[in-house]
């Protein structure tokens, strides 16, 4: 009989042969987000009711902390904000051909996979990025430039996200939104702490062991908290995962502990 980390390493393989893949394994040591390139965006700082907001910072910041604590390496992430002199923790301005430029250079380095978060109002055509409304077809345009065919994860915290869904979907990608196209999402005023949405994220991470079964986590407490709330229509998250990413996105498994310090 084999190890167990040989039966694990046998079985992936079965997997990458069922998918037809040229995904490399995650890497024996339990980090397989070690060589991805990652970006998080807050994209305004404006609240539901036109005021200044923290809530989309509050969130760039903390989710970066979980996705470290999760297996990501810091020095292949970067933040960005809207107002970046305000936080210590140096973000970068926000802009899309920053954050292009931004992950073309991580891409360049971290070549394992993409993760991309934003963090923000969103509107039927697209993402507030500043001033600007960043669409689904510059974001696949960016995407296929920097992470091509690799693993990608995209998450998308905003009202009207799901308009995100059709143009990115790919055999490589996963997209998770914060609202169907047609539904807004909750949680963006100036006293939120953090967006229902990404409060969930940060609150399911913490039980779930791969990227799919907190995208399952997610849409569930988004659920009861809109339900708690009175918040009316639901927004309705939506999922999507391509059919090459599908099978092996559980063997890229949350890391467990404190979060890494490179």
């Amino acid at each position: 009989m084999g190890t167990r980390a040989g039966l694990a390493s046998a079985l992936f393989a079965l997997a990458l042969g069922w998918a037809g893949l040229a995904f490399a394994a995650p890497p024996a040591e339990n980090q397989p987000f070690g060589d991805w390139a990652a970006v998080v965006i807050a994209g305004d700082f404006h609240g539901s009711r036109g005021g200044p907001t923290e809530v989309f910072d509050n969130a760039r910041r903390d989710v970066s902390k979980e996705l470290q604590r999760i297996g990501f390496s810091p020095a292949n992430m970067r933040q960005f904000s809207v107002r970046p002199d305000r936080y210590k923790d140096q973000p970068l301005k926000a802009d899309p051909r920053a954050i292009y430029e931004t992950l073309n250079d991580l891409s360049g380095k971290a070549k394992a996979g993409c993760l991309v978060y934003f963090t923000s109002h969103g509107a039927p055509d697209g993402v507030v990025v500043d001033d600007k409304i960043l669409t689904p077809v510059l974001l696949n345009r960016i995407l296929d430039a920097t992470c091509g065919a690799r693993p990608t994860v995209v998450i998308m915290s905003a009202c009207f996200s799901g308009v995100f869904v059709p143009p990115l979907a790919s055999k490589n990608r996963m997209i998770l939104t914060a609202a169907r196209r047609d539904r807004t999402s909750f949680g963006c005023g100036e006293d939120n702490i953090y967006p229902f949405f990404d409060d969930c994220v940060l609150k399911s991470s913490k039980a779930t062991h791969n990227f799919i079964t907190l995208a399952s986590a997610v849409k569930t407490c988004v659920a009861h908290r809109e339900v708690a709330e009175g918040m009316k229509p639901p927004s309705e998250p939506q999922i999507w995962i391509g059919g090459e990413l599908r099978p092996v996105l559980p063997f890229y498994a949350f890391a467990t502990g404190p979060p890494r310090r490179d």
